[in-house]
């Protein structure tokens, strides 16, 4: 599919508050053959998404002890992983300890899932994963791992004010970028 088509079909999901302000541009390198050029995601005409570009103004994390480290990351912990550490301790271990082990546990998942998640941001090919959204179901795009995957649904039509309302427990858990474009979403209801 050509990038005009391409981004034609991509705008025509745009959710109505965000036409005209996010864009899908891309640039392209006319004598080398190899190059396929560079796609990037702007908003309100400031390019906000570069996947070869990790000096973007979001967060790109470098390692775990980052992810570990920042503040703004929230970590919501459930009974079940409370208890699950107070098994795997043998209830050795004081009861305010047990949310610090388990909070310690998951945020190593999700900084591996980011990381991992990140890294193939970056590599990937943005008219391939823009295929793929056509042509997958929305829900799917949304639980996806894919961070690019994530913003296309977010900004999607198709997704609801009272689906993006419920989505804010597992957006704390999402990219910074992704949660930026939620942040964005939420803005326009």
């Amino acid at each position: 599919m050509s990038w005009s088509k391409l981004k034609k079909e991509l705008e025509s999901f745009l959710c109505p508050a965000l036409i005209g302000r996010v864009e899908y541009r891309a640039t392209s390198y006319r004598y080398l053959l190899d190059k396929s050029g560079i796609c990037y995601i702007a908003v309100d005409k400031k390019n906000v998404l570069n996947m070869s570009d990790i000096n973007n103004s979001i967060r790109w994390y470098q390692t775990e002890q980052e992810i570990k480290n920042d503040p703004n990351i929230q970590i919501p912990i459930s009974n079940e992983e409370i208890e699950a550490v107070r098994k795997d301790t043998k209830g050795t271990v004081p009861e305010d300890r047990l949310i610090v082990i388990a909070r310690s546990r998951k945020i190593s998942v999700l900084a591996k899932e980011l990381l991992t998640a990140q890294a193939s941001l970056s590599k990937s090919n943005f008219v391939v994963v823009a295929t793929k959204f056509l042509s997958t179901s929305i829900e799917e795009s949304l639980e996806s791992n894919d961070i690019l995957l994530n913003i296309l649904a977010l900004v999607d039509r198709r997704v609801g004010k009272k689906r993006i309302l419920n989505m804010a427990e597992k957006m704390k858990l999402k990219h910074p970028i992704v949660q930026y474009f939620y942040e964005l979403r939420l803005s326009t209801l």
